[in-house]
């Protein structure tokens, strides 16, 4: 098939282009704006391929959207472009307004466009993959899991703005017959993640030794999905998903914040010592919480299991191994991210300016 993958220059789109290149037959158009987490540097290794073509565009331009539908043809598409990251959305919530529900709804207008001129086994096998977060069932207590069925409670600026866009979906699926699957993943980690999320952060301040910010007291708890599992989950469900159908994906690795960050001196500690340093995890600090800082999510991905067969490989601890050693070999990755302007400088205290930066 052709997919046509909105924000394949970010961390997951261009984590699932590697992946479709490299293991499966599809064609992919990576349909990218380049805002400042996207990075075509993650694409380096299938620029060439003859099944991947690139073309910059923004989600929120629907003729440009509907352009580049007709005429790339695509069999279906796998929509990830979205603003992300929570703090962010606390100091300036007006772009995952625009990007994460305008632009989804100008995608799905484009995409509806598209649908209704196919005809055949084209219109047949087409279908609009929307890719969303566990953040919008909201915070979980001590107990329980997150499943398909679990009410939307959507706690920030982010996760309103993808509850909406599910609800998008959903609507456009159930009136207008759009051909529809939806999924809802738990916390990414892995290679060429923008270093202002945790686990890029925390790597690169640890190397350099500067303080770990933690928020609270480090006991929010996240499930976490090693990204190429999430590539895998994401190319069963397109391809294998039951139409109108919600998918919930998820590591089954539940962790702490403080726990997290102190596997990660651990092994940092054991893959790259620093004698001057010492033992990294006394560079753990406790900074002021986030603003409506969710306690706990987990996913229960039962269905992903039952019903197309997937589960996570990487269990947390070898998933962040790898991770790690990603980093150790790519040190000039946050590197030339922190030269060109972010430099791991706190957000979500609705001033850009204050403090050191944490964690999603």
């Amino acid at each position: 098939m052709k997919i046509f993958v909105t924000g394949g220059a970010g961390f997951i789109g261009s984590a699932l282009i590697r992946h479709l290149i490299a293991d499966s037959e599809h064609q992919v158009v990576n349909v990218d704006a380049l805002t400042y987490a996207a990075s075509l540097e993650s694409l380096a290794s299938v620029q060439d391929n003859p099944r991947y073509r690139f073309q910059q565009a923004d989600i929120c331009d629907q003729s440009a959207m509907r352009d580049l539908l007709h005429e790339h043809q695509p069999d279906g598409i796998i929509h990830l472009a979205a603003e992300s990251h929570v703090d962010r959305s606390i100091d300036g919530p007006e772009a995952f307004i625009q990007t994460n529900i305008v632009g989804t709804y100008r995608l799905l207008e484009a995409a509806r466009d598209y649908y209704d001129s196919l005809r055949g086994k084209k219109r047949e096998h087409f279908r609009f993959h929307h890719v969303s977060t566990d953040e919008v069932y909201g915070s979980l207590g001590d107990h329980g899991l997150f499943t398909e069925d679990t009410p939307y409670a959507p706690n920030s600026p982010y996760s309103a703005s993808k509850a909406s866009s599910d609800h998008l979906v959903r609507a456009w699926h159930h009136t207008y017959g759009l051909p529809t699957v939806l999924t809802n993943c738990s916390n990414n980690y892995g290679p060429y993640q923008f270093p202002e999320k945790l686990v890029p952060l925390m790597i690169g301040n640890a190397l350099q030794g500067r303080a770990l910010p933690v928020y609270g007291d480090g006991g929010n708890i996240r499930d976490w999905l090693y990204v190429d599992d999430h590539a895998r989950a994401l190319q069963r469900v397109f391809e294998r998903g039951k139409l109108g159908e919600q998918y919930n994906i998820g590591g089954r690795n539940e962790a702490t914040n403080l726990d997290l960050v102190q596997t990660l001196c651990a092994e940092l500690d054991e893959l790259a010592p620093d004698a001057k340093l010492g033992a990294r995890e006394q560079l753990i600090t406790f900074v002021e919480d986030r603003k409506g800082h969710d306690r706990r999510y987990a996913i229960d991905a039962t269905k992903m299991a039952k019903e197309l067969n997937w589960q996570p490989r990487e269990t947390l601890r070898t998933g962040l191994r790898r991770t790690i050693q990603w980093y150790l070999d790519n040190r000039d990755w946050i590197e030339t991210i922190r030269n060109a302007g972010y430099d791991g400088q706190r957000l979500g205290l609705e001033s850009a300016s204050a403090g050191a930066r944490a964690q999603r």
